[in-house]
Parts: structure tokens; C-alpha cells; sequence
């Protein structure tokens, strides 16, 4: 048999990397799909009931287009990105033990859905400074194939790469340990030297508005907290 040339190698390097990317992007880009219409039908479904109890509706949904989704819940957001690339892994990661990844090739490529969390004021006032934190990485294979790297039940509950396949049942599961999680993650009191400052030009454009860092553990270690908040 001809040994094959570089160029060979080249293009068909090339030509199974794309076809292995399509086939990621577009079971991620499905998924989000998906995923906008669970949160729709979270919204309605829990304002229906709200309402029916005699209490205001607090759940919004926001629809933002191809690549995001907002889900405000009292005063907390949930931002919902997918990334328009495709990513492999370090060979350090945990996936390169499953036997799942290292057999089939390319299934280690993944896109993937970030998801935050806010303080919903941040928006609303446009504090550009206010912080916000990953909650959760989302990783969506060419198999359709799905893992989730995260805080407490996030980072334990969705992590059978080698069997587990994205549906719309999994996607609600997921967005429901995303909001129970956000729900527990409250809002603490910064450390005192960290805002005992303030400009005379902040307390004239409105004290309520001023320009210092607000954010849920702001002077805490998130990092830290892991999966124990």
C-alpha cells in the first residue's frame, strides 16, 4: 500500500475534524433549542401556579436569540450561553479514563452551554461592575452524548458521559438543579473594608447606584465554596 503523503494526512485530518465539529455544533445548537423551550415551559407552568395561590408572578423568560437565554427568578438571573465553538479536552481531564472516549474517535469534541448567575438588580440598573458566576458547563457530543461540570448537585448528578444522551427530560432535570442551586446561593454582606469608600461623585449620581463591585460572595472565595454552598 502507497504510503500516504502529508497532504493526504492533511485533508483527511481536516475533512473527519469538520464533519466530527458539524455533527457537535449542531446537537449543541439543538439542544439549546430544546432548552429555550423547557425554560418557556418552566415559566408558564410556575406562574400559572404562583397565580393560582393569589401571588405574583416572579418568572420571566427572555429569548435572546441563537446563542442566549435569560430566566429571571426573583432577584436572581440565569444566563444560559451557548459557545460557537467546538472544544476538546486536556488529556489531564477525567474523560480520558472512560473507555467510551478513548475507543471512539473524536467523541472527546463537545460543544458546550455555560450557564450563570446574577443578581437580577445588576441588570436591571446596568451595573457594568457586578459580578456573576459559572454555575455549570453543559458539554454536547457528536453522539449527542452529554456530561455537566458544576456546583453541588450540578457537578455529581450529570457526569455518565458514556451513556448518558441529551434529551428534553434530561435538559429539564438539569434546569431544575440549576435553580434549586441558585435558589440556595444567597447573597451575602460584603466584607466591610472592601466598600467602606465612596467619591462624592458616586453619592451625587445616586448612593444606590454606586460604582463598587456587588455580587453574591464578593470578598468570599467562591472558588472554595465548591460544591458545599
Amino acid at each position: 500500500m502507497k504510503a500516504k503523503t502529508p497532504k493526504d494526512l492533511i485533508i483527511e485530518t481536516l475533512l473527519e475534524k469538520i464533519a466530527v465539529k458539524k455533527m457537535a455544533f449542531e446537537n449543541t445548537q439543538n439542544a439549546f433549542s430544546n432548552l429555550k423551550q423547557v425554560i418557556h415551559d418552566f415559566s408558564e407552568e410556575y406562574n400559572n401556579e404562583l397565580q393560582s395561590l393569589g401571588k405574583e408572578a416572579v418568572i420571566e423568560y427572555k429569548d435572546l436569540g441563537n446563542f442566549e437565554i435569560e430566566l429571571k427568578i426573583a432577584g436572581d438571573l440565569i444566563v444560559f450561553n451557548m459557545h460557537s465553538n467546538i472544544f476538546d479536552f486536556d488529556k489531564n481531564n477525567p474523560i480520558w479514563k472512560s473507555s467510551y472516549v478513548n475507543e471512539n474517535s473524536f467523541a472527546s469534541y463537545c460543544g458546550v452551554i455555560n450557564v450563570y448567575n446574577f443578581i437580577a438588580d445588576s441588570f436591571k440598573f446596568n451595573r457594568l461592575d457586578d459580578i456573576g458566576y459559572l454555575i455549570a458547563r453543559i458539554f454536547v457530543n457528536k453522539d449527542n452524548h452529554y456530561f455537566v461540570e458544576g456546583k453541588r448537585q450540578l457537578g455529581f448528578l450529570y457526569n455518565d458521559f458514556s451513556n448518558s444522551v441529551l434529551s428534553t427530560f434530561e435538559l429539564k432535570r438539569i434546569l431544575e438543579s440549576a435553580i434549586l442551586f441558585t435558589l440556595d446561593f444567597d447573597l451575602l454582606v460584603p466584607e466591610y473594608d472592601n466598600v467602606n469608600m465612596i467619591t462624592v461623585a458616586q453619592v451625587k449620581a445616586n448612593i444606590n447606584n454606586v460604582k463598587y463591585q456587588t455580587a453574591k460572595r464578593l470578598g468570599f472565595q467562591f472558588q472554595a465554596d465548591r460544591n458545599d454552598i
